[in-house]
């Protein structure tokens, strides 16, 4: 009987991706939300050496999806891509090494935060776990602004805090402000 349910949720999985629409992420946050969150980054960016990025997708490509349903924990592929975006979107690829990505996982209703080192030696794990439960919780009620403007706000406090602009200097802006659609 367990490994019926087993199949059964795999394949549930399989097709709430594939029947996610292309432009899930785009309907989930829609562009004048999209614009307001933006305007928060910029605002948070403003007050520290930090990047901070929002990226939000739909759905699993089939590579990472085949894992999720047959191979590895789904909570270990979304991580994996959360991953692959850090790297795709140049995160990792600031002067002080303090990128952050924040990942929303549409079909899963899973975040993911991917920190870069500079900012990950201060942070404790158990923090960033901390903030994505938070987000995960909105995430679930389908309450987007909020929960990613919470998340904003709690990235931008540790980066305040551990990364600060300095007195006189200009912030910089090195990685794209915009939400992310994937």
């Amino acid at each position: 009987m367990q490994a019926q349910e087993a199949i059964g949720r795999r394949w549930l999985r399989w097709w709430r991706h594939r029947w996610t629409p292309e432009r899930a992420a785009e309907h989930a946050v829609p562009p004048a939300m999209a614009r307001r969150l933006q305007a928060r980054v910029m605002a948070s960016e403003a007050r520290h050496t930090g990047q901070v990025v929002l990226c939000i997708e739909g759905a699993l490509p089939n590579s990472y999806l085949f894992r999720a349903v047959r191979v590895a924990p789904v909570e270990a592929v979304v991580r994996e891509r959360a991953l692959a975006w850090f790297g795709k979107l140049r995160v990792w690829d600031t002067e002080h090494n303090n990128g952050v990505l924040i990942y929303l996982q549409l079909a899963e209703r899973r975040v993911e935060i991917v920190a870069d080192r500079g900012i990950n030696r201060h942070v404790p794990d158990g923090h960033w776990q901390n903030v994505v439960r938070q987000l995960g919780t909105q995430l679930r009620q389908s309450d987007f602004e909020n929960g990613l403007t919470q998340a904003l706000e709690e990235v931008s406090a540790l980066l305040v805090q551990h990364c600060p602009l300095p007195v006189g200097q200009a912030p910089s802006n090195e990685l794209c402000d915009r939400v992310v659609w994937a």
